[in-house]
């Protein structure tokens, strides 16, 4: 077997020392890997360098395709941006995937048969972090679902659960809500589902889905879910499981990929040989399997569960009764070390052997649908209390062919008919469309911002209104 050569970044806080025991391990039980170290971090980010990473190690890093990453400290302050977020992005890794499962009886849970895989959608959504303060009171997240993003991850997802024999897959979303952003994301699980007849597919709206998942997590299996609903219930079926502490994450893409523990530096804990391997260790185990050294992977998870059932435990899982002893960080790595080609009693070995290959396609993009312009939505800044008196003065600003027809404060419909009961805020959404036997066009557009302007209207921002095949591609009023 020809070794593979990785790109590897020690991190922050308590990541030389969960690397080291990682990088240890792995080397004990043969994996062919070259390593090739970077810095990113708390270091590079204090040198003036505001993403945390230099143009350097990009260039390692996309060279060798696959990245291990101990865990790493942002700056408060200071306009410095998420590395992880960076990463996943400009790298394209639109999957990451984080199994869950108990380790019961050696491990506290109040869930002793939970074995759910979180997938989530790594690149898009709120995390696109697309934000404006529009105005003295409203500040403004853009929500981004695109369908190839969306199409990746269900897709990857099925093929997950196909991979691994697992039965079920459940989406995630609140598409009773966001019709048009979730329930893109739900409709192409729909779709996608029906290539998956041998697996079960079910869909949950996200507040009941969590609920569920924290309280019987037994009831699923793979939860495919968009990016800001996973990066919250992953961390929470860690936790159920076990601890947050125990899991790994594979963030894959279609030519790189990225693994690391999901917890964080945890800086008090730096420097004092404590802290549980664990977490880089699963990642670093998705890793072998990546780069198909499996008999490696295999062996070390295996040496892992038998660890955890001797009881040997670090300080964070160690109680009395259960553990036998607690070790350092470096020597669990030497326990895990020593078990080499040993395998579980109680907990359930694994077996990676039969393992096949995903088949994950390019995303082929749709024929054009027939998009038309059917009204548009200026936004403004008015610091008034009266949407009345609002809708007077905005209804000067309608052209020859177009209507105020509705205006809404925070998503909700405050004229015509309002409750004085709403309270509103100064952003108020000011819908035109066209009057009977009109069209609107990007010449009325602009008209209407130029009467705007006469009629001392701050328009902060637009949204055209479009149909694509027909259908609404615009949400209505709350209460219209």
């Amino acid at each position: 077997m020809s070794k593979v050569k990785i790109t590897v970044a020690n991190g922050d806080g308590i990541g030389p020392e969960i690397m080291q025991a990682t990088l240890d391990i792995l080397l004990a039980a043969g994996a062919q890997i070259e390593i090739e170290e970077i810095e990113v971090g708390e270091k590079v980010y204090l040198a003036g360098n505001t993403s945390g990473i230099s143009n350097d190690s990009w260039d390692i890093i996309r060279r060798n395709k696959v990245f291990l990453k101990a865990p790493i400290t942002t700056p408060q302050g200071g306009g410095y941006k998420s590395l992880n977020v960076t990463t996943r992005k400009f790298l394209g890794l639109y999957s990451n995937v984080r199994p869950c499962r108990s380790l019961h009886p050696f491990v506290s849970t109040k869930h002793p048969v939970m074995d759910v895989v979180i997938i989530r959608e790594n690149e898009e959504d709120l995390y696109a972090g697309i934000e404006h303060q529009q105005t003295d009171e409203v500040v403004q997240c853009l929500k981004l679902i695109s369908r190839p993003g969306c199409e990746k991850i269900v897709r990857y997802a099925f093929e997950y659960a196909k991979q691994q024999n697992r039965k079920k897959v459940t989406c995630f979303t609140k598409d009773n809500i966001m019709k048009q952003s979730d329930g893109l994301f739900h409709q192409v699980f729909d779709e996608i589902a029906k290539e998956y007849p041998d697996i079960i597919n079910e869909h949950w709206i996200i507040d009941i889905g969590a609920a569920k998942l924290a309280d019987t997590p037994e009831a699923f299996d793979v939860i495919v879910m968009p990016n800001l609903y996973g990066d919250v219930l992953s961390d929470v079926a860690a936790q159920i499981a076990g601890s947050v502490g125990l899991a790994g994450s594979a963030n894959i893409g279609e030519e790189c990929a990225m693994f690391e523990a999901i917890h964080g530096s945890a800086p008090r804990r730096a420097g004092q040989n404590v802290a549980n391997p664990s977490g880089l260790l699963q990642g670093a185990i998705m890793m072998l399997n990546h780069i198909g050294q499996t008999p490696v992977a295999e062996k070390i998870q295996n040496a892992w569960l038998k660890t955890l059932e001797d009881g040997i435990h670090t300080y964070d899982i160690f109680k009395e009764g259960t553990s036998k002893q607690k070790v350092s960080t470096s020597d669990f790595a030497k326990a895990v070390i020593a078990n080499l080609g040993q395998k579980p009693v109680v907990l359930q070995a694994v077996s990676y052997a039969e393992n096949k290959p995903m088949h994950l396609p390019k995303y082929q993009r749709k024929a054009r649908a027939n998009k038309e312009l059917v009204g548009v939505d200026l936004f403004v800044h008015w610091s008034g209390l009266n949407p009345d008196e609002l809708a007077e003065t905005v209804k000067k600003v309608a052209t020859g062919g177009t209507e105020l027809t509705m205006i809404t404060n925070r998503g909700i419909k405050v004229w015509p008919q309002g409750f004085q009961e709403t309270f509103c805020t100064d952003h108020w959404r000011c819908r035109f469309k066209p009057t009977q036997g009109n069209q609107i066009t990007s010449e009325t557009i602009v008209q209407l911002l130029t009467n705007a302007l006469q009629q001392k209207v701050e328009v902060i921002k637009t949204e055209n209104l479009y149909n694509f095949d027909g259908k609404a591609g615009y949400s209505l009023g709350q209460g219209q």
